[in-house]
This record gives structure tokens, C-alpha cells and sequence, in this order.
């Protein structure tokens, strides 16, 4: 094989993570592979590529091959003699089968069980406070009897005859003119584990089955200053299987819907309704807030609240994550409350302590037509509408009939 740069035969960089090399690979795979490509040039193409991805996915041998150079990875990974392409000493099929091709890793690397994520309910108070608690989860987990073999003591297992100890069965088949398909499907005979157990040595807490589903639970301690969606990592103790690691739990803070505030960040924003009397002349109302204390907030007369007007109160909002004695700040909206109408006396007399109102501009008497503006937010106005358009829009469909009618007589 040529002194090639690895990196460059997957078409990668050299910061590129172990998912972008395996994405690689496999589009690659799929274009080179002998099934397809029978040539000699995609064959010698397949092999150095899938050298590649060996030293690539390994760590040791990446890091050997960034130090030292490709020499270095055939003098240290190569003892017996011969090029052995990254195979370990096995065949090209012995990396299909072992899911080093499609699946990302050889025999050497320990598999890992899934990562899961565990909802936790939480109030807008635990997170301004914080809190510890308990959450509940169902975890498989080795047998405790047998830890994990499946039966009394470990001569019992046996290497399944049918699939060799993979787990997984490989057919051929043919798909053309001197072309095959290889199919890959999980062994029927030892449900993909390459063991078998004889029935009467099966251990008789689980069944043979190597694990068991408990009821796990876990102390949660949320933090002053989290958010919602925000993650909090249990390495370690997600399912147990056996001959693998048990991935992390992730305990994921789902925030209730507030009464009273919404949050943005670290600010927290609250609407609030006053009467016409209090935007004019100033109001104080009482909130309870989430620290468990009450508020008393005041606009002082003078100050008019105009609709949509925007007033806060500094460091009266959500801690900060990890530094809680720095606060956001908390924001008012207040939406004036109108009276449905007022009464022509009332009205005068309101008017003398409003400023004047300004004078309507110049017009022509004799050629201005005097209306009265109805509030069109009484849905009855608006059904009035709705029925005369389709009053109309039927009289337009008659008429069309109508002329159409008369064209064919």
C-alpha cells in the first residue's frame, strides 16, 4: 500500500470526529465495495480505505499514526509479518461480521448500552430556589444470582454452533451475472447473543435471560438557576447488559406553565390589568412572588400608565446558573381596563380635567357626510356581514344559472 495521508483516502480532515469517519467510510463502502466492483482498482481501493478507517477509529493507532506516521502503525499493529490491512489478522468478512464495516467499530472496543433521558416535572419556584429530589425509572440490570452469565457457572454457556459466537448469520446471494449480495440477519438460535445455554442450566432467577427490570431511583438535586430542557448527567446508569458499558441517564427539567410570570433567559415578565382610575391617578397591587414573599408594587399618582407600557423592578428576576447571587430582571406590562361606556353627564364632567382636544382641520359643510363608528369587535356586526356576502354570492350563482339557461333553450 502506497504512504497515503489516511484522512485524505476518507476524504476527511484531520479534526474530523469518529462520526464524520465512519459516515465517510460508509459512503464510501457502498461505492467500492468487491460485491459491486470486481476490478482490481476498487478492490486495492476498498482495502486502503478500510486500512483507513481501522487506524482512524482506534484511538491508539490514531494517535500513533498523528505522532509517527503510517510506518509507525504497521511496525506496532503488524507483528506477525505479513500486511494485515487493519484486520487484526482475520479476513475482510471478519469485519463485516464483527460491525466493524456498517456498524462502527471493531472487537477490540467495548459496546456501550443507549444513552436515555428521564422527564422531570419541576415549578418555576424549584428552579428560583432549588431543590433535591427523587425520580423513578425502570433499569435492566445483571442478574444478581448468576451477574449476568445466564446460568449457574460460566462452563455451562457454549459458543452458538449456528452462527460461531457472532450473534449474527451471513448469507450469500446472488444478484446478477458473477455478482453476490452479502445479507447479514441476527441468529434465530441465540437471539443475537452468540451463547447458548442448555435449558436445565439455565439460571432460575432469570431465566437464562442474564438480566433483570428493577425499579431504579435517583436523587435529583436541581440547581438555583436552571432551565427548562436543561440536562443533568448520571454517568453510568442507564441499562446494564452483559459485555457491554451502561450508557448515562439524563434527567431532563420540564417546566410547568407559571400562573403569574413567564420566563426569557434569566428575566421574568408578568402582565398586569389596571382601571382607567388607576392608570390616571396611580395604583399599588400586591404579587406573590416565587421566593414565597409578597411584593407590594406602586406607581405613584402623577405617573401615567399609558397601554403597553413597559415598567421592571432590577434583580427582581431568575438567578443565574452556578452564580446565584446575580439576577435578571423581572418586567411589568400593563393592558388598561376601559369602561364599556359612559353616560353623557359623566362624560362632561371627566372632560374638564382632560387635556383639550384638538380641533378638527377645515372642511366644507356641504360636501361632508356625517357617520357614527360602530365597535366591530361585537361578533354580531360581523355575522350581519358574513350572511349578506353569502346572500349575495348566492343571488350572483341564480343569475349565472339563470343566463346560462337561457343560452341552451
Amino acid at each position: 500500500m502506497a504512504d497515503s495521508d489516511l484522512y485524505g483516502v476518507l476524504g476527511v480532515s484531520r479534526s474530523a470526529s469518529d462520526n464524520e469517519i465512519k459516515k465517510a467510510y460508509r459512503r464510501l463502502a457502498k461505492q467500492y465495495h468487491p460485491d459491486k466492483n470486481p476490478d482490481e482498482a476498487s478492490q486495492e481501493k476498498f482495502k486502503e480505505m478500510t486500512f483507513a478507517y481501522e487506524v482512524l477509529t482506534d484511538p491508539e493507532k490514531r494517535q500513533m499514526y498523528d505522532n509517527y506516521g503510517i510506518e509507525a502503525v504497521r511496525e506496532g499493529g503488524n507483528q506477525g509479518g505479513g500486511p494485515s490491512f487493519g484486520f487484526g489478522g482475520g479476513s475482510l468478512f471478519d469485519l463485516f461480521d464483527s460491525g466493524g464495516l456498517f456498524g462502527g467499530g471493531g472487537r477490540r472496543r467495548k459496546r456501550r448500552t443507549d444513552d436515555l433521558g428521564v422527564p422531570l416535572e419541576v415549578t418555576l419556584e424549584d428552579l428560583y430556589l432549588g431543590k433535591t429530589t427523587k425520580v423513578e425509572y425502570p433499569r435492566k440490570i445483571l442478574c444478581p444470582k448468576c451477574n449476568g452469565v445466564g446460568a449457574a457457572n460460566k462452563d455451562s454457556v457454549q459458543e452458538c454452533r449456528k452462527c460461531n459466537g457472532r450473534g449474527m448469520v451471513t448469507q450469500l446471494r446472488p444478484i446478477g451475472p458473477n455478482m453476490m449480495q452479502q445479507i447479514q440477519s441476527q441468529c434465530n438460535d441465540c437471539q443475537g447473543e452468540g451463547k447458548a445455554i442448555r435449558s436445565k442450566d439455565k439460571c432460575k432467577k432469570c431465566k437464562g435471560k442474564r438480566v433483570q427490570e428493577i425499579t431504579k431511583t435517583l436523587e435529583v438535586d436541581v440547581s438555583q438557576g436552571m432551565r427548562n430542557d436543561e440536562k443533568i448527567r448520571f454517568p453510568g446508569e442507564a441499562d446494564q447488559l452483559p459485555d457491554q458499558e451502561a450508557g448515562d441517564i439524563y434527567v431532563i427539567l420540564k417546566q410547568m406553565e407559571h400562573v403569574t410570570f413567564t420566563r426569557k433567559r434569566n428575566d421574568l415578565f408578568m402582565t398586569k390589568n389596571v382601571s382607567l382610575t388607576e392608570a390616571l391617578c396611580g395604583c399599588q397591587f400586591v404579587v406573590d412572588f416565587l421566593d414565597g414573599k409578597s411584593l407590594l408594587m406602586t406607581v405613584p399618582p402623577g405617573e401615567v400608565i399609558r397601554p403597553g407600557v413597559v415598567h421592571g423592578l432590577r434583580e427582581y428576576g431568575m438567578p443565574y446558573y452556578k452564580t446565584p447571587e446575580l439576577k435578571g430582571n423581572l418586567y411589568v406590562t400593563f393592558q388598561i381596563e376601559y369602561p364599556e361606556s359612559l353616560d353623557h353627564s359623566t362624560a362632561e364632567a371627566l372632560e374638564k380635567f382632560l387635556p383639550k382636544r384638538p380641533p378638527l382641520h377645515a372642511f366644507d359643510p356641504d360636501e361632508v357626510e356625517e357617520v357614527d363608528l360602530h365597535n366591530f369587535q361585537d361578533t354580531r356586526g360581523m355575522e350581519e356581514d358574513r350572511r349578506r356576502e353569502a346572500y349575495m354570492d348566492d343571488s350572483d350563482e341564480e343569475e349565472q344559472g339563470q343566463r346560462v339557461g337561457c343560452a341552451q333553450s
